[in-house]
């Protein structure tokens, strides 16, 4: 476990100087990775330091922070907030980074507060969320057998979602009536990797091919001849008869939501680590080649590819970080010259997101700023959200094992 002491020294400076003194500002071409991984750390600490000022509860998980504000705004984990397993998994990365065992603590409370879920009946998809980024980043750094447990308990709950005549997970079993069916969501292919893990680990077969199908499925109704997606596919329950597609957090049924393809491109490169089937990794290939192609001059995409405000549109800086680490692994699958390409666009992005434009420095305690999460709601919308930052660290860990 490398620990970054040059770096986390001159972070204990930072926080009291300031913390964009510190690091090196990046290029449009490179990003001073070690450094953007110490500004992450100084910012875990700060945040810990902000959750602990009371009696802290380890069931409260950072949420958002408005733009006007400087602290994060926490929400209880419940079963319906589905961003809870994403602050756990930032405290372990950051433990893998610097293995400080103060932060390996706060890590396995927070994570800890979240087993009751996979003892209880399943409430949507974002189980996967919920527990493996969670548990998942857990047991790859430290083996516990309980936390293995918990991930195959909650891949056979999150099983119990998927229906044989559609060929998919039902993503929110609350909206069946009001949007007419079964139904199925992008965000939904990030989960199957929960599956996929349970499968090699002593789970059952039965999860290995739910998945696959599911990606198969998602795969033939859920994207246009471009490979640009839709957010949601909607399926006649009783005989699995694809109906229509539509969207939820999108501009409009057929516009391009930029998290939407995101959750497209982080999957499907998942789906063909998994199986090493060809076919998962030229459609990967296809998905994330329209989206780099619509991308603005700093590769940090609009909220939706279609808004007819742009440029005056909000920027979504989360998907710029789910497709930045998707990138760093897609990239290890492909010829050469495509892998070189993939790699520096993933560069590009991290060092726009680690530049002062989207960096809140000292202003909050999250690592970035302007992202957008339910736009036609009204909801997160120029956030820093924390899912932007689950993703962030987990691209820059990436690039630093390269």
């Amino acid at each position: 476990m490398k620990v970054y002491n040059w770096i986390l020294s001159a972070c204990g400076i930072a926080l009291t100087a300031g913390l964009s003194s510190c690091f090196q500002t990046a290029t449009a071409e490179s990003i001073d990775v070690d450094g953007a991984l110490g500004y992450c750390h100084s910012k875990v600490v700060r945040s810990l330091d902000e959750l602990s000022r009371d009696s802290i509860d380890y069931t409260m998980m950072p949420r958002n922070i408005a733009a006007g504000d400087s602290v994060w705004h926490c929400r209880k984990a419940t079963p319906d907030e589905w961003c809870s397993g994403f602050w756990p998994g930032v405290l372990w990365y950051d433990y893998e980074m610097t293995g400080d065992e103060k932060i390996r603590e706060k890590a396995e409370k927070y994570t800890e507060s979240l087993e009751y879920l996979s003892q209880r009946p399943i409430f949507d998809h974002d189980l996967g969320f919920l527990i493996f980024c969670s548990y998942g980043n857990g047991y790859r750094l430290t083996q516990n057998p309980k936390y293995k447990q918990v991930i195959l308990a909650s891949a056979d709950s999150l099983a119990t979602l998927y229906n044989p005549e559609v060929g998919t997970l039902l993503s929110w079993p609350r909206n069946v009536e009001m949007l007419g069916g079964h139904n199925t969501i992008m965000d939904n292919m990030i989960n199957l990797e929960m599956l996929f893990w349970a499968a090699r680990n002593g789970g059952s077969q039965r999860l290995y091919d739910i998945a696959v199908k599911h990606a198969e499925t998602t795969m033939t109704h859920q994207f246009r001849p471009d490979g640009t997606c839709y957010h949601v596919a909607v399926y006649d329950p009783k005989n699995g008869n694809f109906l229509r597609c539509m969207t939820h957090q999108g501009y409009a049924d057929n516009s391009t939501w930029a998290r939407g393809q995101a959750w497209a491109i982080y999957g499907y490169t998942m789906v063909y680590r998994e199986t090493q089937d060809k076919k998962f990794l030229d459609f990967a290939c296809k998905v994330t080649d329209v989206y780099l192609n619509r991308l603005p001059e700093d590769y940090v995409p609009y909220w939706d590819f279609d808004d007819p405000a742009i440029p005056n549109a909000p920027r979504d800086a989360s998907a710029a970080c789910v497709v930045a680490s998707a990138l760093l692994e897609l990239q290890k699958y492909c010829p050469e010259e495509k892998g070189k390409e993939y790699k520096d666009k993933a560069v590009k992005m991290l060092a726009s997101l680690s530049g002062d434009s989207y960096r809140s420095r000292e202003h909050r305690s999250s690592f970035l700023d302007h992202s957008t999460g339910h736009h036609p709601a009204g909801s997160e919308i120029d956030a820093s959200i924390i899912y932007a930052d689950y993703y962030y660290i987990e691209a820059l860990q990436r690039l630093v094992k390269l």
